[in-house]
């Protein structure tokens, strides 16, 4: 049976307000007229481009709403790749709930919401992108060889525990649904990673125990997306303005305050290449 929007919305557990405006703006919707960039955003091959075209055609789309309208129709869409790879559904079901998240992460940064991660969910809507478990996973190319970029949703169990089992299923997830991945390196570029965050953090510290699990090649410390993930505050805010509660946000600004940054570093994951 093929998914539905409603079914769709039930399943993420979207926000009623949102699936309010979406049906407003689905009954004014002609889709037919974006069908070629709806096909192209799915087939998986050009889904950046498909968005692109989107953001063009729909300049004056208030609070992004009509591209999240989109982007849901191709979700639904690619339910039925789902069903013909075997892929559970539970993991299509965690996979979209990125949207609910979003909004989620949108309301507490802006205080209300609306759709600011187009250019991120078309990956998800193509099959490039899937959530097992606490973490989320997606086919790229790093130094032109495929790999499988390790991504920490906000809502992510970080403990030890659920990380090593999330590698675990998405080790046998690629080599049951998409062998060709099996042997390929898994990387992941994120302020958890920074070095600058070793001596801020005690030793039996999660970020710290994750970072262990990689060989951290590059660092950028002029990457400043930290304050958004860590502070849920747009990244130009002024340092004297950020509200910090946790110990590390306390640590945090007092660094920034001195004159420091935390940027973000770029690993690969130790891993054993014959599982």
């Amino acid at each position: 049976m093929g998914m539905t929007l409603e079914k769709l919305y039930a399943l993420i557990q979207l926000q009623p307000e949102i699936i309010k405006e979406l049906k407003r703006i689905g009954s004014l919707m002609d889709m037919e007229s974006v069908e070629y960039e709806l096909n192209q955003m799915v087939d998986g091959k050009s889904p950046r481009e498909a968005y692109q075209r989107l953001k063009t055609i729909f300049q004056e789309d208030e609070d992004h709403l009509r591209m999240l309208y989109c982007q849901l129709e191709c979700a639904c869409r690619i339910y039925e790749q789902y069903l013909e790879r075997n892929i559970p559904e539970i993991i299509y079901i965690d996979t979209m709930k990125c949207f609910t998240r979003f909004m989620g992460e949108c309301e507490k940064k802006n205080g209300r919401m609306f759709f600011d991660r187009g250019w991120w969910t078309y990956r998800q809507v193509s099959m490039r992108l899937f959530r097992i478990g606490a973490l989320e996973y997606e086919f790229k190319e790093y130094n032109h060889e495929n790999v499988i970029a390790v991504h920490i949703p906000s809502d992510a169990d970080f403990s030890p525990a659920c990380v090593s089992q999330s590698i675990e299923q998405a080790e046998l997830f690629f080599r049951t649904y998409y062998s060709d991945y099996r042997y390929c390196k898994y990387t992941c570029n994120s302020w958890l990673l920074s070095p600058a965050l070793k001596p801020l953090l005690p030793r039996e510290s999660n970020i710290l125990s994750f970072q262990e699990r990689f060989d951290i090649i590059e660092e950028n410390p002029n990457d400043k997306e930290y304050l958004e993930w860590l502070f849920q505050v747009p990244a130009d805010t002024e340092y004297c303005g950020l509200k910090a509660v946790t110990g590390l946000q306390k640590k945090v600004k007092a660094l920034l305050q001195k004159g420091g940054t935390v940027g973000s570093g770029f690993g690969i994951l130790k891993r054993d290449m014959e599982t």
